[in-house]
């Protein structure tokens, strides 16, 4: 199939488009815990959905970085809607591991969206011509609005079996577990699905080797450099945007607010005026440039290194970890100076600030992004010691 590819320039000019809207449904989102059908409508039509989806599918194949640039913009609507098209880009990536039959079936629908998680809390049970799936799996962001779900699960078999194997599933074959009520993300709708007895064929499974080790069984895709990226670089580094994206919008929503507010019961006649908010200002806006450097700098590599089709090493890996771990860090550091000042008539439901703090503080959270974990693996790094975890 041939598609005329947007250039990154076109791409967030559409997700540009996307942010009066994002903004005007943020009550409705965070009410409702989940995104309206005019937001998802509004998605479809932009386009933004094609950004990952294989080329000989009408997909773009986007590089990174405009992927961080264009979930940056949307971010400055709402970070749910970003958290989740965080999610249905990196999971429609992943889905090129699987063979082409499995491919046809997942992209014969137009605007397909893919969700998953990769934590293995279910069994996979070997029957004739697939598996049967059994067990519950939490913190399932944009499952509400998916069509398919990549779900983790240990094979039952021979004691010692340390990888589990991967199944694409119709979201409509899980039960849905209503159970999203957060103080952070509420419209990711990060729900928990049960599988009972659901069968998967051959076809849409693939092993835990294969698919952390990016062995694409698609023989199409198998020969593209792209899809021999390790699996969690590629994840993270299209997620950098968001917080990007979050702290940029915390930054103009605040300076929009600032001019003729009052220092509350200081000499100051406008918080303009006061020495504390050009230090706080000032502060944040520089948290917020160094993120989206290290955002930039960290797709550039990427792309280079694909365009080299170079192999990642341990050390690459470990690296490209604290990438999005360091951007959580200096986001939400950021967004908490802003948060701060904002005085208190921030707290009002319809002043965004206190939205995206709670937002960014529950995307830091997450625990391949968690700046803590992410910089304590740097320092063993560096210490010369091993990696205290496989997750690279």
């Amino acid at each position: 199939m041939s598609t005329t590819v947007p250039t990154r320039g076109d791409l967030v000019e559409a997700a540009g488009k996307l942010v009066p809207l994002l903004r005007s449904r943020a009550l409705w989102i965070d009410e409702n815990r989940r995104l309206p059908p005019d937001v998802i409508e509004a998605v479809e039509e932009s386009g933004l959905l094609r950004m990952q989806v294989p080329a000989q599918y009408g997909g773009y194949e986007s590089d990174v970085r405009s992927f961080v640039d264009v979930l940056a913009e949307v971010a400055k609507g709402n970070s749910s809607v970003a958290f989740c098209m965080s999610i249905y880009a990196s999971l429609t990536w992943m889905v090129g591991l699987w063979p082409d039959e499995a491919l046809d079936e997942v992209f014969a629908r137009p605007h397909v969206r893919v969700s998953g998680t990769t934590a293995a809390t279910g069994t996979a049970t070997r029957v004739d011509g697939g598996y049967l799936l059994n067990g519950s799996w939490g913190f399932n962001s944009g499952v509400l609005h998916s069509h398919w779900k990549i779900t983790a699960a240990m094979p039952e078999g021979p004691a010692g079996e340390t990888f589990p194997l991967f199944s694409l599933v119709p979201v409509d074959e899980l039960e849905i577990v209503d159970d999203w009520h957060t103080i952070g993300l509420q419209g990711s709708g990060s729900v928990t699905t049960v599988a009972k007895d659901v069968f998967v064929p051959d076809r849409r499974v693939i092993s835990g080797a294969e698919f952390y080790q990016n062995v694409s069984k698609s023989q199409v895709n198998a020969v593209k450099p792209a899809y021999r990226v390790p699996m969690l670089v590629t994840a993270t580094a299209m997620q950098t945007g968001q917080l990007v994206g979050a702290a940029k919008y915390a930054l103009a929503a605040f300076l929009e607010r600032l001019p003729g507010r009052p220092l509350t019961y200081t000499s100051y006649p406008s918080q303009r005026e006061a020495p504390v908010t050009h230090l706080q200002v000032g502060e944040a806006a520089l948290l917020v440039e160094d993120a989206e450097a290290r955002a930039h700098r960290f797709a550039d590599l990427l792309a280079r290194k694909i365009d080299r089709d170079e192999p990642w090493s341990q050390e690459d890996r470990v690296f490209s970890r604290v990438q999005i771990g360091w951007i959580a860090r200096q986001a939400k550091q950021a967004v908490e100076i802003l948060a701060a000042a904002s005085g208190g008539s921030s707290i009002f439901q319809d002043v965004p600030i206190t939205r995206i703090q709670r937002d960014v503080h529950a995307t830091s959270l997450h625990s391949l992004i968690t700046p803590s974990t992410n910089i304590e693996l740097y320092g063993r790094l560096l210490s010369g010691l091993e990696p205290n975890t496989v997750y690279l």
